[in-house]
């Protein structure tokens, strides 16, 4: 995965690191967060070679003195584990540090029209479970994130004890929705080693953008004891367990808070969501390693509040908060994003580089774009509505309600069992693209092209290959993309992992 500046960019540190690229100020526990997502970043991508603290330093332009101090935090919470010594020029000889991949998880939910289907996967990305099941996306609001967190919980080891959603005993009022939260609580997604990692809408100031929304308790009174802070000396903050022990927490803040998935009261604790935090007692335990849960399903949507809109083909979801309401069923951070992004985002995280489109065809037809190497969702995260543009004037009517659509088309064509046709009419959508923003590629993916995908690959080919005769530029080439059909969920853990190593675009 590359972080926003890249594996190898210089870390924020000296004089000049409070001051940002437009000239305001910047929150010191961010430039912490910045520098220590960098190093995680690199960590991760050495794989089990591991890289030493010397490579780190010159890596990321930050001090040895600096990477010590942050590998020294990561060991500490159980991220970072020595893997042997590596010969040296001069002196002694290096010690190597690699990432734990076992060390935190996160779930990808890919919710589709007729089926939910979920994967948990390690910090390196690797899919390490995966559960999927049928699903009407019309059944309404209960029925669907009832299968959701059935599903979810199987995919997970040991499930949600209890089988009815995690509940913890959290003091103060809860508010996950759409904006924010109490002016001294914290949006923040999640936390480890001291970092503090900003959610979909937080912001450095420890604010939130958007409006408010009503407070809510979860069940079960009682704040979870001992809920302290990393300080700058080292300290660390401790959590009290069930069995009387205490572990340390993970990403404590200055003033004693804790980012958690959608702000709390200082001071209270967000669930065992962060890396090396602990199991809590309650009526339903979960395992502290997940960090919390990325949902991707068909827009259009606000990726920033959570909010669906009109989901085409189901109006009935217009304005739902779903982050709202699965953070509540789950009790764990959740992030929700259109299909199309989050696969995307996997694609761009997994190391497809420069600017490429995701064509997915499944139930429906979108578009994920990858633009300089970050998802690009537009000002009002509605960009990738690629199935909705109309390329025959009064064509056959859309379930978005205009005709001609590209989608309606193309799976008119599918239903009709004519893949050429469905091949040729996904490419005209493709060779506008391609006109439109000048990618380097072109990657296709979902269950239709699954299916068939010599047949995809070989007609939208065709269709761009023409383009290139005419306009006289090379050929965008045509893929497929790795993984089969499941990119959508391996992308939507992405949205969990993302901010960890540093991709601001998560």
């Amino acid at each position: 995965m590359r972080g926003t500046g890249g594996a190898g960019a210089a870390g924020v540190t000296g004089a000049g690191a409070g001051v940002g690229a437009g000239g305001g100020g910047v929150n010191l526990l961010a430039l912490r967060s910045h520098n220590a997502a960098l190093v995680l970043d690199l960590l991760r991508t050495a794989g089990d070679e591991g890289i030493s603290r010397l490579e780190l330093a010159e890596r990321t332009g930050l001090t040895p003195q600096a990477v010590s101090k942050i590998t020294a935090r990561l060991r500490e919470d159980g991220l970072v584990a020595e893997a042997g010594r590596r010969a040296s020029t001069g002196g002694k000889p290096r010690t190597v540090l690699r990432l734990v991949p076992e060390a935190g998880h996160a779930v990808g939910v890919h919710l589709d029209r007729d089926e939910v289907r979920v994967v948990l996967v390690d910090l390196r990305g690797t899919v390490v479970g995966e559960r999927r099941a049928a699903l009407d996306l019309g059944a309404g609001a209960e029925a669907v994130l009832g299968a959701v967190g059935e599903t979810v919980a199987g995919v997970l080891p040991g499930g949600f004890a209890g089988g009815s959603g995690l509940r913890l005993g959290l003091e103060g009022d809860v508010r996950p929705g759409a904006a924010g939260s109490d002016a001294d609580s914290r949006p923040e997604s999640t936390g480890l080693g001291g970092l503090s990692l900003p959610g979909p809408a937080g912001l450095d100031d420890g604010s939130r953008a958007g409006g408010r929304t009503g407070s809510w308790r979860r069940p079960g009174a009682g704040r979870p004891p001992g809920a302290v802070a990393r300080f700058d000396d080292g300290s660390r903050a401790g959590v009290a367990r069930s069995d009387g022990g205490s572990r340390p927490g993970v990403a404590g803040f200055d003033d004693g808070s804790r980012p958690g998935a959608a702000g709390f009261d200082g001071g209270s604790l967000p669930g065992p969501t962060g890396l090396g935090g602990a199991s809590l007692p309650g009526p339903a335990g979960l395992d502290p390693s997940l960090l919390g849960v990325g949902v991707a399903l068909p827009g259009p949507l606000d990726h920033v509040r959570g909010l669906l809109h009109r989901v085409t083909g189901f109006p009935g979801w217009d304005g739902f908060p779903l982050r709202e309401a699965l953070a509540g069923r789950l009790g764990v951070p959740v992030v929700v994003d259109k299909d199309t992004n989050a696969a995307a985002l996997g694609l761009a995280a997994g190391g497809e580089g420069g600017s490429f489109a995701y064509l997915h065809l499944g139930t429906g037809l979108g578009a994920g774009l990858v633009i300089g190497g970050s998802v690009h969702r537009g000002a009002r995260t509605g960009a990738g509505e690629f199935g909705h543009q109309v390329i025959q004037l009064d064509g056959p009517p859309c379930t978005c309600g205009d005709r001609g659509c590209v989608e309606a088309l193309c799976l008119a064509a599918v239903a009709r069992g004519d893949l050429d046709e469905a091949a040729r009419v996904l490419g005209a959508g493709a060779a506008n693209l391609v006109g439109l923003l000048d990618i380097d590629v072109v990657l296709l993916g979902g269950r239709t092209v699954a299916a068939a995908p010599e047949a995809f690959v070989g007609g939208v080919g065709a269709v761009l290959e023409a383009r290139a005769r005419r306009t006289g530029e090379d050929a965008v080439p045509v893929r497929v993309t790795p993984g089969g059909d499941g990119a959508v969920a391996v992308g939507a853990a992405q949205l969990v992992l993302g901010p960890v190593f540093g991709r601001r675009d998560a």
